[in-house]
Order: C-alpha cells, then structure tokens, then sequence
C-alpha cells in the first residue's frame, strides 16, 4: 500500500473512531446517566405525564440510540465520500 493510501485510511478510520467514541459517550450518559445516576432529579420534571427520569429508563435510550444509527449512518457516508471510499 502506498504511503498516500496508508495516511487516507488513518484518517479515514481516525475520523470512524472519533464518531464512534462520541457517540458511546452520549448513548452511556442517556442510558446510565439520566436512566441511573440522575432519575432522582429528573423525576421532579413530567415529560408526557411521566418523569423524565423513568422516561428516559424505559423509553428514552431506546429511542436514542435509534436516533444514533441513523446519526451513524448519515455521518459514516460524509465520511465515505470525504475519503473517497464510498460504494455508488
């Protein structure tokens, strides 16, 4: 593999980790962080007639990280077109 080549696919799978390791770190705070650690103080605020806290336990990370593959997926292909490795 060339040299040009082997510094794309750094960048390239720099830029993956980056989005992958952001995105771990918000699906961790919604899910364990407003789900665990702060339910108490989010109970006191209603969110549909629920309390955010047991919301975002029962349904919130859930819909989340949903949110999240399609965040992925979207970015992923920016990257793919930016590093010239996309699939048409």
């Amino acid at each position: 593999m060339s040299a040009s080549k082997q510094e794309a696919a750094k960048a390239y799978w720099k830029d993956n980790l980056r989005l992958m390791l952001t995105l771990l770190a918000i699906w961790f705070a919604v899910s364990f962080g407003a789900g665990i650690l702060f339910v108490e103080q989010l109970n006191h605020i209603q969110f549909f007639g629920f309390p955010l806290g047991f919301w975002f336990a029962q349904q919130g990370s859930i819909y989340v990280f949903v949110l999240m593959i399609f965040f992925y997926v979207w970015k992923m292909n920016q990257y793919d077109r930016k590093h010239d490795v996309h699939e048409e």
